[in-house]
């Protein structure tokens, strides 16, 4: 038994690394249609409208 579970962590080795790039591909990814929406005029504008409603909201 305990030669199978050696065999079975040995083999583990590099699974940490591979969850680490998909993770880091994962964000870099995300980020890039976070940056593409935010810089589109209609989310811009979007935005925009619901601040100004805010504060007209609370300032009067």
């Amino acid at each position: 038994m305990k030669k199978v579970v050696a065999r079975f962590i040995k083999e583990q080795d590099g699974m940490s690394t591979a969850e680490y790039a998909v993770g880091t591909v994962a964000a870099a990814g995300l980020g890039g249609v976070l940056i593409k929406l935010l810089t589109s005029t209609e989310v811009r504008d979007l935005i925009w409208t619901v601040l100004s409603n805010a504060f007209k909201s609370m300032f009067g």
